[in-house]
């Protein structure tokens, strides 16, 4: 078996045209996650009926090209349409994938087949209940890992996605052991981001300083890819000789929520600054100093909406100049197995 050091994370750079649809169905949730970035005030609080979410799909479909869809909520598996807006978007050429907290409403394993689905992805921010429910809520480890299993055991194509906060980062390296028992084949690692619940009172309690970060993910996603795990997970800090790169420029990313904004940035969503909007099923551009017109900026502190949006988790030296520079949000490590 190779050794840990064998592996080595590589950046995953912008392709040109590349698109990924992240198409919010609904706000709703039942559970209250502390991290949760969802802002009801921002991005609604309705539910898309079936046929307006199928007429979204198709207005953002590029059958000629590749499209990933990643379907979310508050909780996707709440729509109680979930299934046939699953199909549809197969239908369109969708690489499909649905991130759900676990709790699989509405029969969703029995309504979706595993062949309908490019990926299910599950939440869990921790290796044990002891560390997750507290984040989660109560009971929410068990549920989600014996729903994991169920739709492992079906022939689901499963992922996990782990947030890393200051709640959880000394039990991330107790991860990998976990998603190998549980037949998980891929492994996002996220950032908790300073969006929604997380920008409220609390936040500077929640993140994670750069030194931590640097010693717990790194070598946490090289134990993944030892145990046959695929890992993503953000770039976050540029190395000193490292350019930075927009994906606003580059690539197509499109944040849609049920009331119709559309981001390009998700750092963005916690503001009315969205670059477009969907409307008598046209898709629109805002006029106005909208998230867009600063894609192009280049500063010292690297990404210029991290700096304009969370300047308090940036740190300078004595001269000025920042002691990490900040990478796109959209910029990805990853480890292959």
């Amino acid at each position: 078996m190779p050794n840990i050091s064998d592996f080595k994370a590589k950046t995953v750079d912008f392709k040109p045209g590349e698109r990924n649809v992240f198409l919010h169905l609904l706000t709703q949730c039942n559970l209250a996650c502390r991290h949760c970035y969802i802002n009801p005030v921002q991005h609604g609080t309705n539910i898309l009926p079936k046929e307006t979410a199928l007429d979204w799909l198709r207005l953002f479909a590029r059958p000629e090209r590749a499209s990933n869809l990643v379907l979310l909520g508050g909780e996707p598996t709440l729509h109680p349409d979930l299934a046939a807006i699953i199909r549809a978007a197969k239908a369109l050429r969708y690489a499909v994938t649905v991130d759900s907290n676990g709790f699989l409403f509405h029969d969703f394993l029995e309504r979706v087949r595993p062949e309908e689905l490019d990926f299910l992805s599950f939440s869990l921010d921790g290796p044990y209940a002891a560390v997750n429910d507290p984040i989660r809520g109560e009971g929410v480890f068990e549920v989600c890992t014996a729903n994991l299993r169920r739709a492992v055991a079906l022939g689901f194509r499963t992922s996990l996605i782990c947030t890393v906060s200051a709640l959880n980062i000394e039990y991330l390296h107790q991860m990998p052991a976990l998603l190998a028992e549980l037949g998980v084949r891929r492994f996002f690692i996220q950032v908790i981001g300073l969006r929604g619940k997380s920008a409220a009172a609390d936040a500077n309690s929640l993140q994670v300083e750069p030194a931590r970060w640097l010693e717990f993910v790194p070598e946490t996603a090289c134990q993944a890819a030892r145990l046959g795990i695929h890992v993503t997970y953000p770039k976050v800090f540029l190395e000193p000789d490292e350019a930075f790169s927009c994906a606003g420029q580059v690539a197509e990313n499109y944040f849609i929520f049920p009331n119709g904004r559309v981001y390009r940035c998700p750092l963005c969503e916690d503001y009315s600054i969205h670059s477009l909007r969907i409307e008598n099923g046209q898709l629109l551009r805002r006029d106005g100093l909208n998230e867009d017109r600063f894609f192009s900026l280049r500063i010292p502190e690297g990404c210029v909406m991290n700096n304009l949006l969370q300047p308090d988790n940036i740190e300078y030296l004595p001269d000025g100049q920042p002691t990490h520079r900040i990478s796109c949000c959209m910029l990805k490590q990853e480890i292959h197995p």
